[in-house]
């Protein structure tokens, strides 16, 4: 059930829809792959989904090429197939925030690259930087992405969708349909420091959200990160 598709210039989100159960709307699970002289997967996924979500990203390159494999919190569905990813790209390291290469290295099989707050990470052509997002949406070790050249950002749990996501970029609502789910499921840690935080990704001026759980987003990403900073 596992597709991949190119949503900006060489970025591709591996999407892996849950069927509805009763009464629910079902659910998604996203990686996004980006390709470049050092490419990047953001997030693996959780163990049990590293088989169909491996077979997807072989559509695009072979996971050997894999350099980096980054996360933004110590959770399943981030980084839970981590050592396989491992185990089939032996020049990848995991990328993550200083915090969590402190409290979870001995979870990792290889020795991670601790990004600090606002660091660059040249891929080839193009270049990532870090941004610390402690508590935001949630886990104290918690890190976003963002791509320069497309202005991509990697967010996470933000924005998290119910549904099977199953367009892979959108340009329509998705902070109603978010903010419907948390008012039933509210995962937002509420830290004293969520509206700032947010702030600063929104300074950056994304045009494209690559959410974890469901669609992808384009549009102005500023406006909608601070109708978000409004609500969290």
């Amino acid at each position: 059930m596992t597709t991949v598709d190119e949503i900006g210039d060489g970025i591709f989100r591996v999407h892996t829809p849950v069927a509805p159960a009763a009464g629910t709307a079902g659910f998604s699970y996203n990686q996004y792959l980006l390709l470049d002289d050092e490419p990047l997967l953001f997030h693996t996924g959780s163990r049990r989904l590293f088989e169909e979500v491996s077979r997807a990203i072989e559509r695009v390159l072979p996971l050997a090429r894999l350099r980096h494999l980054a996360f933004s919190h110590w959770e399943q569905d981030e980084c839970g197939a981590l050592d396989p990813f491992l185990a089939h790209a032996p020049q990848a390291r995991p990328l993550c925030s200083r915090i969590n290469a402190m409290i979870n290295r001995d979870g990792m099989s290889r020795e991670p690259r601790a990004m600090a707050d606002g660091e660059e990470l040249s891929l080839g052509r193009r270049r990532v930087r870090w941004f610390e997002t402690p508590h935001l949406p949630h886990g104290w070790e918690s890190g976003l992405l963002f791509e320069q050249t497309t202005a991509t950002l990697f967010c996470g749990d933000l924005f998290t969708q119910p549904g099977t996501g199953d367009q892979p970029l959108v340009e329509t609502d998705i902070l109603g349909p978010s903010e419907s789910l948390r008012g039933q499921l509210d995962y937002f840690a509420h830290g004293p420091a969520q509206r700032a935080l947010v702030e600063r990704l929104a300074v950056t001026a994304p045009r494209v959200l690559a959410c974890m759980h469901g669609h992808a987003w384009a549009g102005d990403g500023a406006a909608l990160l601070r109708e978000l900073a409004l609500v969290i």
